[in-house]
């Protein structure tokens, strides 16, 4: 069996392709397939990739005919094809050092119970500036199901993007294709519901780079504000199946308000008018809603927001 499937769902990254190309074919750990899918790029995407149609390495090439309107449906179209034990989900705009796979590979062997393995990241800007950087307070480490979703996906997000994560490709047969309806939040969905199927492994090394630009998703739902629907959306559908208790929910729950209330007057109307109900009436496994919010604030917020 093949080790590693590398998956590159790409759509319009032409200027980034080559570099994420070449670093997964070089990388230090050489026992995996590389699968590359084109969401019907408009620029010259194509020709970037049939570049590489002769290397060994490459299982598939698939470009689609239309637009799937999602990342999150190339996803499961490339895990769909996959064959190895595990999965990595190369993001096209991003790349990584040589020894990412090794290390990642090397760390979820760590445990038979792992079923995630994931290192740090630095954030690059256009002019290779880097942002910021994750962290993790050991060099490896590995963590129970509930205490990683508590500690590490219910409040914060520290799996900040797919292409520094590997996972066991059998417990996506687990994975709700509700993910795929998201078009920024699917992600975290998808890393909850497989880590809630066992142990996940963390390197503290930053081996992988993740570009912004004015063409990610992520830019564009934060400008609209449907980072915070769907984030709430997720918040809550974890407390419904229990696996953050109510100091945890709370939390995450003001988390996105704080956020919200940073960036309200730049946000979408119509999202807005959205957003509000859920901000409004957070869920309470008592009979009656908890006041998460300190009501003179989101009083004045609303009184606010009508004008």
């Amino acid at each position: 069996m093949i080790e590693v499937s590398v998956i590159i769902p790409n759509y319009n990254h032409a200027q980034f392709l080559r570099q994420r190309i070449d670093t997964v074919l070089n990388q230090t750990f050489q026992d995996f397939e590389l699968i590359i899918l084109d969401d019907c790029s408009a620029d010259n995407s194509k020709e970037v990739i049939e570049q590489y149609a002769e290397n060994p390495k490459i299982s598939h090439i698939i470009f689609n005919s239309a637009n799937s309107g999602s990342p999150f449906l190339q996803w499961k179209k490339g895990i769909a094809l996959a064959k190895g034990k595990y999965v990595w989900i190369a993001e096209s705009d991003d790349w990584c050092e040589p020894s990412l796979l090794e290390t990642l590979v090397e760390g979820i062997k760590k445990d038979d119970q792992s079923v995630i393995s994931y290192c740090q990241m630095s954030c690059i800007n256009e002019h290779n500036d880097i942002i910021w950087q994750s962290n993790h307070r050991c060099l490896s480490e590995v963590i129970e199901s509930k205490a990683f979703i508590q500690d590490y996906l219910a409040v914060k997000v520290s799996i900040y993007n797919a292409s520094m994560a590997i996972f066991k490709r059998e417990k996506f047969k687990y994975v709700s294709p509700e993910f795929t309806t998201y078009k920024f939040s699917g992600d975290r969905l998808f890393w909850i519901q497989i880590a809630r199927q066992g142990k996940t492994h963390i390197s503290g090394k930053v081996l992988n780079y993740f570009r912004k630009h004015d063409k990610d998703v992520s830019g564009k739902a934060y400008k609209s504000g449907l980072n915070f629907i769907e984030e709430l959306q997720i918040i809550n559908w974890m407390y419904r199946e229990e696996l953050i208790d109510d100091d945890i929910y709370k939390r995450a729950f003001k988390k996105q308000y704080k956020e919200y209330w940073l960036v309200r007057n730049s946000i979408d109307r119509n999202n807005k008018n959205t957003i509000i109900p859920l901000f409004d009436r957070p869920l309470s496994k008592q009979a009656n809603t908890i006041n998460f919010l300190p009501s003179a604030i989101w009083n004045a917020y609303k009184k606010k927001d009508k004008q």
